[in-house]
């Protein structure tokens, strides 16, 4: 019989990994279904991809908004409004005939939507596992990502070998639908609230709060935001780009390209728990957890870099693509819940929600949108993609930069 506690631990993970699926269905999704959208529509590679960019800015800005909901009402709100505007998104864009008519759609509609899961399911789990235990939950909870990656590529790729990218879209937006009701009926506010701290452990004092002022005067808040929006950068320019490059690029099938990257989310099932327990070994050995999260924040974007390098080795053999693809699981598994952590371990629980909110707000109102944009447009002006993929490169490297100057600590001003 499990224990209050850990049931409730349990519901957090879950409604999490149902959030994470959704999130990242449109990230996964978006990548096979931008070849059929730009020749049925007549677009370019970089209006279509315009669209996803405008996408990422209002998540950014509906992200800072779920910070304040988690820390005040817990998840259960934020996740029913992204229940109702992600299926819309997805709906709404399968009707369009016209350009503006699809910019508002998908960026308005998905934007609001994804934005409202971000924040609250990674604040969620923080709030609920700290330390040492940390990495290895958020691992479990992080897996709906690449089972989504896994399941849902594959599933719209059938789809599409009978009917149109209209009809995929109306799919997923049944599955958005039904997923994040399920998610909303499982969250959980703080463990404060039921009267126990993290881990189970009784209630024992007051978590320490932050202001965004103060948060926001430290350097530790700062150098995360630059770690991180470097390698968003990079993430979502070859997210968005990869099954273009080994289509048009290196003259693979759809069917093989698309095999290519959802092997990124089949090895992101063993990797992404697997990894957060490698992380959370490391803090355990480190006097401070902020030095182990700061460790592994410099190790993620250097696993991107080498990815990078190897994706142009696919020209010659197809396991180069097949490693590339497990090297961006690595950096995944790693550097957006690390980020978190760091920052959890340096603010605290009580106040994360807004912190990270902003934080995000920050990063993904930028870096998502400009790595898009910078892969379809490199692509567009060169008709090469590989100076779209050295620009990833670059990103990763300054990411792995800003990673080394992070500091261990932060004081209220």
């Amino acid at each position: 019989m499990l224990k209050p506690e850990q049931r409730l631990g349990i519901q957090v993970i879950a409604s999490a990994w149902l959030a994470v699926f959704c999130l990242f269905g449109y990230r996964a999704t978006f990548s096979v279904l931008l070849d059929p959208m730009q020749e049925d529509l007549g677009w370019t590679v970089g209006q279509v991809s315009l669209g996803y960019s405008l996408m990422m800015t209002i998540y950014a800005l509906t992200a800072f908004g779920s910070g304040i909901i988690i820390d005040r009402w817990g998840p259960r709100p934020a996740y029913a409004i992204g229940a109702v505007f992600g299926a819309l998104g997805f709906f709404l864009t399968s009707q369009v005939q016209t350009y503006p008519a699809y910019l508002a759609s998908y960026a308005i509609f998905a934007g609001i939507g994804t934005g409202m899961l971000w924040v609250s399911s990674t604040v969620s789990v923080r709030k609920w596992f700290v330390g040492p235990n940390y990495a290895r939950m958020w691992g479990w909870a992080f897996m709906g990502a690449p089972v989504s990656q896994v399941i849902l590529s594959l599933g719209v790729e059938n789809i599409l070998t009978t009917v149109d990218w209209r009809a995929a879209m109306q799919a997923l937006s049944l599955v958005i639908l039904g997923a994040l009701l399920l998610a909303t009926l499982l969250s959980k506010r703080a463990p404060e609230f039921y009267g126990i701290q993290p881990g189970g452990q009784q209630k024992t004092a007051s978590a320490t709060t932050w202001t965004l002022k103060q948060a926001f005067s430290s350097f530790a808040i700062w150098g995360a935001i630059l770690a991180f929006f470097f390698s968003l950068v990079g993430e979502f320019l070859i997210w968005t780009q990869v099954v273009m490059f080994w289509v048009r690029e290196i003259g693979l099938s759809l069917s093989t390209a698309t095999s290519l990257y959802v092997l990124i989310g089949l090895s992101g099932i063993v990797l992404m728990p697997l990894m957060g327990v490698c992380a959370d070994r490391i803090v355990a050995r480190k006097e401070k957890e902020a030095r182990g999260r700061k460790i592994m924040l410099i190790m993620a974007p250097l696993s991107g870099v080498l990815a990078c390098l190897l994706l142009f080795t696919t020209r010659v053999s197809l396991l180069g693509g097949a490693i590339s693809a497990i090297l961006f699981t690595i950096y995944w598994a790693i550097e957006p819940g690390g980020v978190a952590g760091y920052a959890g371990a340096i603010f605290g629980r009580a106040s994360l929600g807004k912190i990270w909110g902003l934080a995000t707000l920050i990063c993904m109102g930028l870096g998502p949108a400009l790595g898009t944009f910078m892969g379809g447009f490199l692509y567009d002006i060169s008709g090469t993609y590989f100076y779209s993929i050295l620009f990833a490169l670059v990103s990763f490297l300054l990411s792995a930069f800003f990673a080394t100057l992070l500091p261990l600590s932060a004081k209220k001003t």
